[in-house]
């Protein structure tokens, strides 16, 4: 992706930051509403209180600033800071896969699923555009490393063992439904499955974390059992 140099506008004041963040939240909101093919940098630009050529400016075009947006999302999602912070953290490797997972199912079946930035991801897996690859090496693969770092330990194999790679797997799945599914169309076709309450929330986290345990646990046995 072809980033242009940002050119100075005429009588631009010094807070460029702020206005550089402003244009950045519009866009999310934009892009979760309508999507990358039909967003416009004038309607962003208006939405930010900020001429049109402002997005090119900032972000060298709407392409970059998608680009932008996409990485954004998923840092609120999770930091790779934050990750690597509970990665390298004291404890037995299982803890700090359920920490993991409860941090990640509060803020999907929370009040922040409705934020755009959740709504941006959604589209983005459902129709991947042409900056995803972007996404891909910016956010994705760097976390993945850490995150089957720690499956990995659990099992006591590689990180890039075919077997943490079908864990991972089976572990991020229900994560990647939540995000792209229907809240609507859950309630009808799971009754029962309502995150709105803070208990049933609770209950959910509890849920999806004894289910991966379990299963990295039964998987756990299976390989010694072959290992004899």
């Amino acid at each position: 992706m072809t980033r242009k140099t940002p050119r100075k506008l005429p009588g631009r004041r010094e807070d460029g930051a702020t206005t550089k963040a402003q244009i950045l939240e519009a866009a999310g909101d934009v892009f979760a509403e309508k999507g990358f093919d039909r967003a416009t940098g004038k309607e962003i630009a208006e939405r930010a209180g900020s001429n049109s050529a402002a997005v090119n400016y900032y972000y060298g075009g709407i392409e970059g600033l998608y680009a932008d947006v996409l990485v954004e999302a998923h840092r609120r999602l999770l930091t790779y800071d934050k990750l690597v912070a509970l990665a390298e953290s004291p404890g037995e490797p299982t803890e700090k896969l359920k920490s993991l997972i409860g941090l990640i199912a509060r803020r999907i079946t929370g009040p922040e699923s409705s934020s755009w930035a959740l709504r941006v991801l959604s589209r983005e897996i459902l129709s991947p555009s042409s900056v995803f690859p972007v996404l891909v090496k910016q956010e994705i693969l760097p976390k993945k490393l850490v995150v089957t770092g720690i499956i990995g330990e659990i099992l006591n194999r590689p990180h890039d063992d075919p077997v943490v790679t079908r864990c991972t797997l089976n572990i991020i799945a229900p994560f990647a439904m939540l995000l792209v599914g229907n809240k609507q169309i859950f309630t009808q076709v799971l009754p029962g499955f309502n995150s709105g309450e803070p208990e049933v929330q609770e209950q959910i986290v509890e849920h999806f974390q004894r289910f991966a345990l379990a299963g990295l646990a039964a998987t756990a046995a299976a390989l010694r059992s072959n290992d004899h």
